[in-house]
Formats: structure tokens, C-alpha cells, sequence
């Protein structure tokens, strides 16, 4: 890649005690920071976070994977990574905030814990733009934010505390990184070609005077791993369905064939007898076919009636017969009566 163009800058202050400290000979990254050009901080007019490109989801190296992921991949221990993404995106791991040093984060990536560990650029995206990154382009600018110089994964708190702050406002609060951590900021001021303002040089430099043969980070000692597509996790296989066995079929059975009558039965009856003896019959046939039963008639009782003496019967023609000296009460006439009864 092309450097970036080169902001002219003037410088606007004079050398203080602790760059002249630096001068005189303390290391590879005091040099570097002697070298850097001094300017104040440019207007942050026209500063957005898409102006670098796309956050985390540029693969600028080409190697199938987002830059956050490879940065995981390099800053964390024991990682995992989820199955199906060829050994590119990291699952869960655990962290050594070199911000702080003693805090160890376990990560697990996830809606509500992804944010646990962030990726921080050194030289801050805000601080970047108003010290020449507005004057690159957007290719530039896109390589800039992606570039594993000046990425570190560190604790989400701290990162989001530091926000666009240079080495004048503020430092890691473990102070046994401080060293690396501004020569780090000097090596990619150095490599795009960034200025640094007055109050930062002063700052870099009284750390740097700590710091006797404090070298640079370089490329080679801060890219990344490529992915290793041996490491994902093999999808988990598809559970094993077995169906039931089919049921055997069953042929439906026919109903026995109710018992064939002979013609002229009454099926309730083995005989004819049987049928007279329980009060049925005669059996008459009115067709081949049918049979019907008539229930047998029972002979019927007639009272004794007396003969009535005289004519014409008075039950035929109105007119009462003559009174009968006695009478039984069974059609006879009573004495006086005038009824006939019965």
C-alpha cells in the first residue's frame, strides 16, 4: 500500500527537557518520536466512525476473516471457535487485559458478553483524522482502522474510558505497559505518517525517558494468525430417526352368514309346534318369499243370556217386554224398572 500523503506541520513549540533527555540517546522509539512532526490538533469537522469503513466487518488482509476475529484470535488464550466458520470466528477464549494486567476476562461471545472485550485502536480513530487522517482516502482510511499495529483487545471498561485520548490525557492504568504502549502509538504515527501535537510529544517523552532502548513494534511482531480450519468444531450430527415399523395388515374379516331359515319358519321357532304351543300361529304364505305371522285368536267367551219371553225382542224393535215374575240380573228385566239390562 501507498503511504498515506504527508500533512505538512510546524512545529509549534520548542524542545523541552525531556525530548532533549530523549535526544540524547535512549532507544529506537525515542528516535522515532524526535522524527515525528508537531502540529496542533486539526478541526474534527466531518469526523464520522464509517468514514474509516466498515466497523469490524472488513476483511483487509484477505484471509476470510473479520479483523476483530483476528485480533481475538491473536490477544486471547484457550480460544474456541464456532463450527461452521473455518477456524475464523472466535467462540470463547480468555483474556490478559494488558491495560490493566491483572484482570483476566473470560470471553464468550454472545449479545450480553461480547462487549466484555473490545478491540482498541491505539492511536484513536478521532485523534487519527484531526492529526492528517482527514486528508487521506477512504482506502486509506479503511486500511488505517484494520491494521493489527495498532489494534489490541482489551478490557471493554477501559476502553470505552480511554475514548479518543492521546498520551497527554491518558495512560493505562497498569503502569508496567505504559512503555510499549506509547511506542506502539509512535510506531503507527510513524507508519501513516501522523503528527503528534506538543502536549503528546512532552507526554511520550518523559515516559520514554523511563524506558532506555524502548524499541518499536513492527509488523511482523503484531500480525495475526491466519485461520486454522482444523480448529472448527465438527457440526453436531444430525440426530438419528428411526421409523416404526409398519403394522401388519390386517384383512378385514366378513361377519359369519346368519343361519339360513327354512322357508316357512318363523325364525323365532324351530317348529311350528313350538310356535302354536307359545300362541302363535296360524302360518299363512302369502308369497314364496315371505312368511307372516298371524297371531293365533283366542275363542270368545259369550255370557248366558236368558231368553226374554214375548215378541217381537224388544232389543230389535224399542218396545219392553213383559215383566217376568223373577229375575237373575242377567238380561232380565227388573220389576218396576222399565230398563232392560245386559
Amino acid at each position: 500500500m501507498a503511504p498515506p500523503p504527508v500533512a505538512t506541520a510546524t512545529p509549534t513549540s520548542t524542545p523541552t527537557r525531556d525530548v532533549a533527555v530523549v535526544a540524547a540517546g535512549s532507544g529506537p522509539a525515542a528516535a522515532a518520536l524526535l522524527a515525528l512532526p508537531v502540529k496542533g490538533r486539526a478541526a474534527k469537522t466531518g469526523y464520522s466512525r464509517d468514514a474509516f469503513g466498515l466497523a469490524w466487518g472488513a476483511d483487509v488482509d484477505q484471509n476470510g476473516c473479520d479483523t476483530r476475529d483476528d485480533v481475538l484470535r491473536r490477544d486471547l488464550t484457550a480460544t474456541t471457535v464456532t463450527a461452521g466458520s473455518g477456524g475464523c470466528e472466535v467462540a470463547t477464549g480468555t483474556l490478559t487485559d494488558p491495560y490493566s494486567s491483572t484482570t483476566t476476562i473470560p470471553f464468550t461471545r454472545g449479545v450480553d458478553t461480547s462487549a466484555d472485550v473490545q478491540i482498541d485502536h491505539v492511536v484513536a480513530l478521532s485523534n487519527a483524522w484531526q492529526t492528517g487522517a482527514f486528508a487521506w482516502t477512504p482506502d486509506t482510511r479503511e486500511q488505517f482502522a484494520n491494521d493489527p499495529l495498532n489494534l489490541l483487545a482489551v478490557q471493554g471498561r477501559l476502553n470505552s474510558q480511554k475514548g479518543d485520548g492521546d498520551s497527554a490525557t491518558w495512560l493505562p492504568p497498569a503502569t508496567g505497559i505504559r512503555c510499549a504502549y506509547v511506542a506502539r502509538q509512535v510506531a503507527v504515527k510513524t507508519k501513516y505518517r501522523l503528527w503528534a501535537t506538543p502536549p503528546e510529544r512532552a507526554a511520550t517523552a518523559r515516559l520514554l525517558t523511563g524506558c532506555p532502548g524502548q524499541t518499536l513494534p513492527t509488523e511482523a511482531t503484531s500480525a495475526v494468525p491466519p485461520p486454522d480450519p482444523g480448529a472448527d468444531p465438527a457440526p453436531p450430527a444430525a440426530p438419528v430417526t428411526t421409523s416404526p415399523s409398519p403394522r401388519p395388515t390386517v384383512e378385514p374379516t366378513s361377519p359369519a352368514p346368519a343361519p339360513v331359515q327354512s322357508a316357512g319358519l318363523d325364525p323365532r321357532f324351530g317348529t311350528c309346534k313350538a310356535a302354536i304351543a307359545a300362541g302363535y300361529g296360524p302360518y299363512n304364505q302369502r308369497r314364496r318369499s315371505r312368511v307372516r305371522l298371524v297371531p293365533r285368536q283366542r275363542p270368545r267367551r259369550h255370557r248366558l243370556r236368558a231368553p226374554l219371553t214375548g215378541a217381537p225382542d224388544a232389543r230389535h224393535d224399542g218396545l219392553i217386554a213383559p215383566t217376568a215374575p223373577t229375575g237373575d240380573g242377567q238380561g232380565l228385566s227388573t220389576p218396576g224398572s222399565g230398563r232392560v239390562t245386559g
